[in-house]
């Protein structure tokens, strides 16, 4: 009696496995489906550099750029990103001139082309700022995967809560990685060669 007991749990027990293996794979895509082998990011944009003039994501090809995204208003990542890069500017020398930092704010409304010169007055001179209409940068930001939300502080005003990474881009504008800052300036300056 035992032994049919036992054979009887067994038979359940492999019924029940292999419904749950059909499941699975019921659940994987199937062969013919084509799955991205790496996320898109980067793309067309239209914007205003800091003397008003329309730039495109056309621009800037031929040679690398580091994009950060961020607001004049920032209290503290932005600047301090934003000084870090300088930095690594610094330690390029010449080689600074072959690299295009950008800037690109997610406070259209604060940040005018007027703004950004002045804000970007105190950093490296290869760093430029862009703005544009709401809609123009939340084109871009969907290109580049940023999030941002504005937040309404106790005063009145309003913070920007956004992504803070610094993104390298190829000499095509194509993503090539996101850019660690948190090393010295002369390793990092280093590896942006690598790029040139």
């Amino acid at each position: 009696m035992s032994h049919r007991r036992v054979l009887i749990l067994l038979v359940a027990f492999v019924i029940g496995a292999a419904a749950v293996v059909a499941g699975t794979l019921a659940l994987l895509p199937n062969s013919n489906s084509t799955v991205a082998a790496q996320t898109t990011i980067g793309g067309p944009f239209e914007l205003v550099d800091e003397d008003g003039q329309k730039v495109t994501q056309e621009s800037y090809l031929g040679e690398p750029m580091l994009v950060f995204f961020g607001f004049t208003h920032c209290p503290d990542i932005c600047p301090t990103t934003l000084f870090e890069m300088s930095q690594v500017f610094d330690a390029l020398g010449e080689d600074a001139r072959k690299i295009n930092g950008l800037f690109i704010t997610v406070d259209p409304e604060r940040d005018t082309p007027e703004v950004m010169k002045s804000y970007l007055g105190s950093f490296h001179p290869s760093i430029q700022g862009l703005s544009g209409t709401p809609e123009q940068i939340a084109a871009v930001t969907k290109a580049y995967r940023v999030y941002y939300k504005k937040v309404p502080t106790q005063d009145g005003d309003y913070t920007m809560d956004h992504t803070a990474i610094v993104y390298l881009m190829g000499k095509d504008g194509e993503f090539i990685a996101p850019f660690n800052l948190k090393r010295s300036p002369q390793d990092a300056a280093a590896e942006l060669r690598r790029y040139l």
